[in-house]
């Protein structure tokens, strides 16, 4: 979000038919138990291996290993439930504004997208597992065909799915988009040979007019991705379609990526351990006495929830519903509210556990315990900025002031938030200390959330725990299968040659370092509002970063910069999905936020500048970091 961070509204179908109705529940009934299961045993996994390794010096050999083949189920059968829950990424602004006849026309295309593409992928699928039938794992000896066998049970229940909702649509909108996707189809597989011929402007056509054309018409991120790049593997190259295969399977068997689920555990977790509202409270009663207080609250609470959730569209979701009432008594209107909370949210995009920063060290080598020290400042820096608009806001729209709480309230506030003013310098501290990797410090996360919520505020209700599983493995579904199609079409762009275009466009950049920094900004946010921040980093960063490096800019202080690019352009009008998602969260209309969102935008540009050509900001405590 990102943690996947999107203002996506639910597209789940509610079958008319008993026979459909029978069959979509029968597989949730299967497919959410056995994904929130695997969700226990990575915590039970994890755990297991830092203890073993850390209290009784003895490290599980195999605990990595068993990690990651549960890991690339839990993310499959994750993509599955949030197909079906309809909760995967997608941009949903024509959908909303489309009439009921186009709305239905678009959610038809998305399904037959969803149809064509597993379909297509699935003999290559079977033939990648027949290969693998005789390849072992190396300590458990297990065939990697098992791996496989998630993508093909994946795929297989996506496409029963997708069936499912076609079997719900016209049957004249259904024919028609079925005939003019195999017409499209039968033509560019006929003219092949024309296709060949256009060179890499077939990039253009596949990963930018096709692609773009899909996600502009809603269907979902991950399987626009996937479509385009197969089309292009099997129109354009000699390749086979398995490649797919095995670059998604090789995008979502990275151990460090099991950080994204775990955060995302971690973050629900926190918000039903009610520790987010007590380190509201706690502000509150600090500064909400003061006029604009409560907004310097809201900046103060999203920056301290975020080094806690890793998600930005929980924290917005937490902190929201706590301020936003008694903001609006005090005479602040809603849409100066919300623009602050989308700002705020972006600003926070690079405080840890940030999902984008633990995706751009799997995918670059940036080492994401010094990704995780480099971004307090910045997002400080930045929270200073939208503060000092924030206060300009209030005292122009004449906010109310309201009664200072006493020092003894103050105290108490502070003292019963103090489990969650610990919870950041705990996960640090395993870090730093080397008793967790970055991913295994989200299960220290959980296991501290748990206690707190059943010991200390005793505000957890165990009935609740599994619909957060559940809630955990949709998103985390959405988050990876958008990981592994970005892998395969990474893959697919660099064998083209454009990643090294890509570079020489960017290392010639006007201006040196300053040039290349600033034309990365540029991009980045473009990419951030149209692409979102997991899946435009896993394709651009590993072509960019070489080139980043090689012109002498710090790698982590260029991820904090290129973060918080894409965090402006996530929450900003009129694409950034992150910005309609604050939109909904406030409930006010996305279009009357626009004007009050500019000086708030201008602040975190100013503040964004001031970071990427001030590289102290981002660099000035690792020296510290890499001397303990």
């Amino acid at each position: 979000m990102h943690v996947a961070e999107t203002a996506v509204e639910p597209t789940r179908v509610t079958f008319r038919r008993p026979w459909a109705a029978a069959v979509d529940r029968a597989i949730g009934m299967v497919v959410e138990p056995v994904a929130a299961l695997l969700v226990v045993a990575e915590v039970v996994i994890l755990s297991a291996g830092v203890f073993t390794r850390y209290v009784l010096g003895n490290p599980l050999v195999w605990s990595d290993e068993l990690a990651t083949l549960v890991f690339l189920w839990l993310a499959m059968l994750g993509s599955v439930v949030a197909y079906r829950r309809g909760e995967h990424i997608s941009l949903s602004a024509l959908v909303r504004r489309a009439s009921p006849r186009t709305r239905q026309i678009l959610e038809t295309i998305s399904s037959v997208v969803a149809t064509i593409f597993v379909i297509e992928l699935m003999p290559a699928t079977l033939k990648f597992f027949k290969q693998q039938q005789i390849d072992l794992t190396p300590a458990l000896q297990i065939p990697r065909s098992y791996e496989v066998l998630a993508v093909m049970i994946a795929l297989s229940l996506i496409l029963i799915l997708a069936l499912l909702r076609l079997s719900e649509q016209d049957p004249k909108i259904v024919a028609g988009v079925v005939v003019a996707a195999v017409a499209i189809s039968g033509v560019m597989w006929f003219e092949r040979a024309a296709f060949v011929g256009l060179g890499n402007f077939n990039l253009v056509l596949f990963f930018v007019v096709l692609v773009g054309v899909c996600v502009a018409m809603g269907v979902p991120i991950a399987f626009s991705f996937g479509l385009g790049t197969l089309s292009y593997i099997l129109i354009v190259t000699s390749v086979g379609p398995d490649i797919v295969v095995q670059r998604m399977q090789e995008g979502v068997s990275n151990l460090v990526l099991l950080a994204v689920p775990l955060f995302i555990f971690l973050g629900l977790l926190m918000e039903t351990a009610g520790i987010a509202q007590r380190l509201v409270g706690a502000l509150a009663s600090l500064v909400g006495h003061l006029r604009g207080g409560l907004s310097i609250v809201l900046v103060g609470a999203m920056y301290l929830v975020s080094g806690i959730s890793g998600s930005k569209i929980a924290d917005m979701a937490a902190v929201a519903p706590v301020l936003f009432p008694d903001m609006e008594r005090r005479g602040q209107k809603r849409t100066s509210m919300i623009a602050l909370l989308a700002t705020s949210g972006a600003m926070a995009e690079t405080i840890p556990p940030s999902l984008v920063l633990i995706i751009i060290g799997s995918v670059t080598g940036v080492s994401i315990q010094a990704m995780f020290t480099a971004g307090l400042l910045p997002a400080f820096l930045l929270s200073i900025f939208l503060v000092a608009v924030a206060l300009w806001d209030a005292k122009r729209e004449n906010a109310t002031l309201s009664k200072r709480a006493p020092m003894k309230v103050v105290a108490w506030a502070f003292f019963i938030a103090i489990p969650g003013l610990v919870l950041p310098l705990v996960i640090r501290y395993f870090v730093v200390a080397g008793i967790a990797t970055a991913t295994e410090v989200s299960v220290v996360g959980i296991i501290y959330t748990l206690l707190v919520g059943v010991l200390v505020y005793r505000a957890l209700d165990w009935r609740t725990l599994y619909p957060t599983l559940i809630e955990t493995v949709s998103l985390a579904g959405a988050i990876l299968l958008i990981i592994a199609t970005a892998t395969a079409m990474g893959w697919a762009l660099t064998q083209s040659g454009f990643a090294q275009q890509l570079a020489d466009i960017l290392g010639h950049a006007p201006g040196g370092k300053a040039g290349i920094m600033l034309l990365s900004i540029v991009m980045f946010i473009f990419l951030g509002s149209v692409l979102e921040g997991i899946p435009a980093m896993v394709l651009f960063g590993p072509l960019l970063f070489p080139v980043a490096k090689a012109a002498g800019i710090n790698e982590v202080h260029y991820a904090i910069v290129v973060v918080l690019a894409m965090g402006v352009g996530l929450f900003s009008p009129p694409v950034g999905i992150g910005f309609f998602a604050a939109s909904a969260i406030g409930k006010a209309n996305p279009e009357q936020v626009v004007k009050p969102l500019l000086p708030y935008m201008l602040a975190l540009l100013v503040g964004l500048l001031i970071v990427a050509y001030v590289p102290w900001i981002s660099l000035g405590f690792l020296p510290k970091l890499q001397g303990q």
